[in-house]
């Protein structure tokens, strides 16, 4: 029995816009990280370290641009950029509970999206292959 093409297929073009747009919010928060020269105090197990944050800017723009590619290739249906994309995704969800110490309100925000691309991709994904084709 062929599965019919729902109306859910549009909350998968919707996930790849929202990817689109937390890899460019990555690209332009790791742009600013990386040419700050500013220090952040941190907690460890030794006591209290200071780190820079260009280190964790070059994680968010190479990040995000791959964020990027991968959501433009959304749009053809490829299975491969559907599951490549949910582990970026995972990926950037981790980053931004590491940064949320640094931008809270940022990061909050790429977080929320991040779930719904995750949501999007893993739940409709298969749609979008039947919609293309």
């Amino acid at each position: 029995m062929a599965r019919t093409v729902t109306g859910w297929v549009g909350w998968v073009w919707f996930g790849a816009f929202c990817l689109l747009t937390v890899g460019l919010f990555n690209v332009v928060s790791g742009l600013i990280a990386v040419f700050s020269e500013d220090k952040v105090l941190a907690w460890s197990g030794q006591g209290v370290t200071i780190v820079d944050v260009s280190t964790w800017g070059w994680v968010h723009l190479i990040l995000g641009a791959a964020m990027v590619a991968l959501g433009l290739v959304l749009f053809t249906g490829a299975a491969w950029a559907r599951w490549t994309a949910s582990v970026l995704v995972v990926l950037n969800l981790v980053a931004q509970f590491v940064s949320l110490p640094i931008t809270p309100w940022w990061s909050l925000a790429v977080i929320v999206l991040d779930v719904v691309v995750l949501w999007a991709l893993i739940v409709h994904g298969e749609e979008v292959e039947r919609a293309v084709s």
